[in-house]
């Protein structure tokens, strides 16, 4: 499976220097030179990191073979990507990378069958998404108290939800 780490931006001078929109929480690593990254669209790639730095709060990025700012320009827009069975294991046994969430089964501690995780979301709060069929979902956030077990090898996710979380109109009194 194929990871989105990074878009590249516009050119930055003329040496071949793109800025690069990161979409990884290892950029030190993916970025690194003599980092091999896949493309979209493959076209462009693959391309393999020669420099890079950090400029007033963006990551600028030299590929090899990618000299001057018209080469730059041609890679305007591309996704750079990397294949997930390439990444090493997780230093924390309780930390997951989206694609391994995504697709597991959820269901209560009582055993209650919840519905499929269908994304990650990341804003204040890391949420889960599950899809629970007919078109409904539920907004789990992903901490220790509601999810207390995720077991990717038997494909499951634990739920422990407070009553409303997963049937907010059962909260309200079903009005």
């Amino acid at each position: 499976m194929r990871l989105v780490v990074g878009r590249i931006g516009r050119a930055h001078g003329i040496r071949g220097d793109v800025a690069v929109d990161v979409r990884t929480d290892e950029p030190r690593a993916r970025f690194a030179p003599g980092s091999r990254l896949l493309t979209d669209p493959e076209s462009a790639g693959p391309l393999v990191v020669a420099s890079s730095r950090t400029h007033a709060g963006r990551l600028l990025v030299r590929f090899e073979g990618v000299a001057d700012r018209t080469a730059a320009e041609g890679l305007r827009g591309t996704v750079l990507q990397v294949d997930s069975a390439d990444l090493g294991p997780l230093e924390d046994p309780d930390e997951f990378r989206d694609h391994e969430l995504i697709g597991l089964r959820a269901h209560t501690v009582g055993g209650g069958e919840v519905g499929v995780v269908a994304d990650v979301l990341h804003h204040a709060q890391d949420l889960l998404v599950i899809d629970t069929g007919g078109g409904g979902e539920a907004l789990v956030p992903f901490v220790r108290a509601l999810v207390p077990e995720v077991d990717t090898a038997a494909g499951t996710v634990t739920l422990d939800p407070p009553p409303g979380l997963l049937d907010p109109g059962a909260a309200e009194g079903g009005d």
